[in-house]
């Protein structure tokens, strides 16, 4: 974890206190379980409740020093609360095995993060689209390849957006279903030392499901499944990213980052604005996608367990939610304060002399009886004279001194087929289809 790409509330999910805390709702929730099922005395919980409900503080050093003698975590720190909890506290874990809580605890934390990550959706999604309803019918040039292909409205590009980041958030909400269950089920996950309510139990207070089989740790399956799909919402984090940065090249220029009162773009050249925040974004991108790879690694367990995805999982658990944390707010600010530009759209988009309306020409010479290929040679063999010409010449003027094109169409024809408005006809549709409304 990077603190310049951290924001405080999903970290604090990640510190060793916070997870400290979920080992002993763990640890005090089976107990309580356990006490019921006559299996160890009632007052063993009790006394650990009593002791929670002083609110504690965790002293990490502490069980940082002990582990440096165990050499063991879950160890250190059950020996630490038996010193604070006396000798009811001989009775904690019993059945147990150290997957039980490290498994259940990184199932709360991935279902806070993700928690954290959904409402970062649910904030972007309702910028982009405040800025797709300003900019519905503002039209721009679509392009494809990267050249100029036919008119679309900015609203479109949020709209697109949008729809994207809704399939991100329902990804995000199955993920989370898939990666939060509990495992208290023993060693080699048989149960054998401890009875599946207690598991049931523990699953119902900390708001998890139970795992079907565990073989000791919770198949990592489900964890693959959660990072790739942090993968995917990077991507499409990235994607819009990359637009954004298109738009704001010098010779586009439709639309740019906002560029506050004494930032500085360079310093060497003190004319530059930069977009710096997508470009960061696109950097934190290749980040969270590149932690879906060993998470998908990590499903390939020798045998009821090992534990080589444990160190892995230390990695990638807190950095790819905290930094996918950050780079979702972040292009949540990035699109409220955007600047847009649609007098520089409007430049661009009749740049070329028309060529954008090449193919409702096109179109209208086969519906008046031209065969297609006739069609295309003469629509760019006009539009090609256009292009050479850097779009100081009209595709229209010369669609119409074109005798083959004059002889199936009207000037009036030709001329309707560049009316700009005929693009956006089934924006409404769109929006309808996208927004619900």
């Amino acid at each position: 974890m990077v603190p310049r790409y951290a924001r405080p509330q999903m970290t604090a999910l990640w510190e060793p206190e916070a997870r400290f805390r979920i080992w002993f709702e763990i640890e005090a929730h089976a107990t309580e379980k356990l006490g019921e099922l006559g299996v160890v005395p009632p007052s063993a919980a009790k006394a650990l409740w009593d002791w929670w409900a002083t609110e504690p503080a965790i002293d990490v050093p502490a069980i940082d020093a002990i582990e440096a003698v165990t050499k063991h975590d879950v160890i250190a720190f059950l020996t630490w609360v038996a010193e604070q909890v006396g000798d009811e506290a001989r009775f904690m874990h019993q059945g147990m095995t150290s997957s039980d809580v490290l498994d259940t605890c990184l199932a709360v934390q991935l279902s806070r993060a993700a928690d954290l990550l959904i409402d970062d959706l649910d904030k972007l999604l309702e910028v982009i689209k405040r800025r797709a309803y300003e900019h519905k019918l503002t039209p721009t040039i679509g392009r494809s390849h990267g050249i100029h292909a036919e008119p679309v409205t900015f609203g479109l590009k949020m709209a697109e957006a949008y729809a994207e980041f809704s399939r991100c958030k329902a990804r995000l909400i199955a993920a989370r279903a898939e990666v939060a269950t509990c495992a208290i089920s023993g060693a080699v996950g048989t149960f054998a030392n401890i009875d599946p309510r207690v598991e049931e139990h523990v699953a119902e207070k900390l708001g998890l499901a139970v795992e079907p089989v565990s073989t000791q740790v919770i198949p990592r399956d489900r964890h693959a499944m959660f990072f790739a799909t942090l993968g995917v919402i990077a991507s499409s984090i990235e994607r819009l990213a990359v637009e954004v940065r298109h738009l704001q090249r010098t010779e586009v220029l439709e639309a740019e980052e906002y560029f506050s009162p004494g930032q500085k773009g360079s310093s060497a050249m003190p004319h530059k604005r930069n977009p710096v925040l997508t470009e960061n974004l696109t950097g934190l991108a290749r980040m969270v996608r590149s932690y879906a790879l060993p998470a998908m690694e990590n499903v390939a367990l020798w045998h009821e367990r090992d534990i080589s995805h444990s160190s892995v999982e230390r990695y990638i658990g807190p950095d790819a939610t905290i930094t996918l944390d950050f780079a979702l707010g972040r292009l949540t600010g990035v699109i409220d304060k955007l600047l847009v530009y649609p007098e520089r759209m409007m430049k661009n988009l009749d740049k070329m002399g028309g060529l954008v309306h090449s193919q409702r020409v096109l179109l209208a010479l086969t519906q008046a009886g031209v065969s297609r290929e006739d069609s295309y040679r003469y629509v760019q063999r006009n539009a090609m004279k256009v292009w050479e010409s850097d779009g100081q010449l009209s595709l229209m003027e010369l669609l119409k001194a074109d005798p083959d094109v004059a002889a199936a169409l009207t000037a009036e024809q030709i001329d309707e087929k560049f009316n700009l408005d005929y693009h956006f006809r089934q924006v409404d549709t769109i929006f309808r289809r996208v927004f619900g409304e």
